[in-house]
């Protein structure tokens, strides 16, 4: 798999694009998801669609019914590289939570994207810029962040 120019896109990205509730991040989750989607180098893992399911059906104000989730997941599922989590990532990801002082998580989501050499993971979880093993942490909400990374 060539994810040289990739992104994996974190959970609160996904959710952002659905929760009206701040309008700017929405405006840029759907925009960030919508470039990266057209041209085939947005990815996700499954714990990002599991923890979308959750979120957007228990933790909105208004939560989607899980039928409509069902179906949003369904397009993340097309419109997004999906990758699993193995035990491999499951091993790296602890390893991430000793010796990085991540949570669970968060470390698991780095693995999935170290061991899938995916460069870059966005996120509003991390600090904008951090580099950790390979892996390049980016805020798409954060003032510093260039829109212009997300061109090939």
């Amino acid at each position: 798999m060539n994810a040289s120019n990739a992104f994996l896109l974190d959970t609160n990205i996904l959710v952002y694009a659905y929760d009206p509730r701040d309008r700017d991040k929405q405006e840029r989750a759907v925009l960030v998801l919508d470039h990266l989607a057209s041209d085939e180098r947005a990815f996700v893992s499954v714990q990002c669609l599991s923890e979308f399911f959750n979120v957007v059906t228990r933790r909105l104000p208004e939560p989607m019914i899980r039928e409509e989730a069902v179906v949003r997941i369904e397009r993340l599922a097309r419109i997004c590289r999906v990758l699993n989590l193995t035990p491999t990532a499951v091993l790296e990801g602890c390893r991430g939570v000793v010796h990085h002082q991540m949570s669970l998580w968060d470390a698991l989501i780095w693995a999935v994207a170290k061991l899938n050499q995916v460069p870059c993971v966005l996120t509003e979880d991390a600090k904008h810029g951090r580099f950790l093993e390979g892996v390049l942490y980016l805020n798409p909400f954060s003032p510093e962040f260039d829109l212009s990374v997300l061109s090939r």
